[in-house]
């Protein structure tokens, strides 16, 4: 552990009740850390991210207090109730994107927003969960007049990503890092010389081998009634808009007027309809 690191296990181990009630950035300021510093902890402390070790810690306050291990956790069962499902998914949610924030390499986001900025043209690789996110990328991309296209179809993706050349952009979102449906046309676009980035949960796996550009998002939980997928997805999401928002900065004079524009093409569409007598 580095000094600061020592400072946020040093704050949880002494006192787990009151820093299980901080959210990251609350321990971060508490041990004059960074978030991004309370994020690596937990994730040596052996927790995929800071909302599992908080979870961790409250349940070590209560057994302190009632000599018993209570059942903290927000897994979803069977029979709870639909408030406490809400209740739930929206606490998970929010520590997803608040992990995935405090971990994202801004360094790393900015030099992908710099590509894509400037691509002639842009390929996104998802497959299942992972493509509804490649597709709200390229809608996105599209909106403000940039080239883009999200490839389910492993076939078509391969087929495309040997078009690539230096100047374009392809990037690879997937959770887990090991889909191959998405590696294989992120290998051939990296070999055609084309920017690369990967968009993954796991920043060691095979997909970042071809990535000139890493952005990391929350390891999430799988429970029975959750797949990790629903958490996976937020995180991406996050880190899609992070890029879109960059890349709309940096394009403002030709994207302000393009979204101006798609926004007037479908103004007709969400008119109300006037009914007749």
């Amino acid at each position: 552990m580095t000094r600061s690191m020592q400072r946020v296990a040093e704050a949880v181990a002494d006192d787990p009740a009151g820093c299980a009630a901080l959210t990251v950035t609350g321990l971060a300021e508490l041990t004059g850390t960074s978030e991004a510093t309370v994020v690596r902890t937990a994730r040596l402390l052996g927790y995929p991210g800071y909302r599992d070790l908080r979870l961790a810690l409250a349940g070590l306050a209560a057994q302190q207090q009632s000599g018993r291990a209570p059942a903290i956790t927000t897994d979803i069962a069977v029979d709870d109730p639909i408030a406490d499902v809400v209740a739930k998914l929206a606490y998970d949610e929010q520590q997803t994107l608040a992990d995935t924030a405090a971990g994202l390499d801004t360094v790393q986001l900015a030099a992908a927003v710099t590509a894509l900025a400037g691509a002639r043209r842009t390929d996104v690789y998802g497959v299942g969960a992972s493509g509804l996110v490649a597709q709200d990328l390229t809608q996105k991309l599209l909106r403000i007049g940039l080239m883009a296209h999200a490839h389910s179809d492993p076939h078509l993706a391969v087929t495309n990503a040997v078009q690539l050349r230096s100047g374009d952009v392809a990037i690879a979102i997937t959770h887990s890092g090991t889909t191959g449906d998405v590696i294989e046309p992120l290998r051939v676009a990296f070999e055609r010389g084309a920017t690369t980035v990967a968009v993954t949960g796991r920043p060691d796996s095979p997909v970042t081998q071809y990535a000139d550009h890493v952005l990391t998002t929350s390891t999430a939980r799988e429970s029975e009634l959750r797949p990790a997928a629903m958490s996976s997805r937020t995180g991406q999401l996050l880190v899609v808009d992070c890029l879109f928002v960059g890349v709309a900065q940096r394009t403002y004079d030709a994207a302000a007027p393009a979204l101006s524009a798609s926004y007037e093409a479908l103004a007709h569409r969400h008119r109300a309809t006037r009914r007749g007598p």
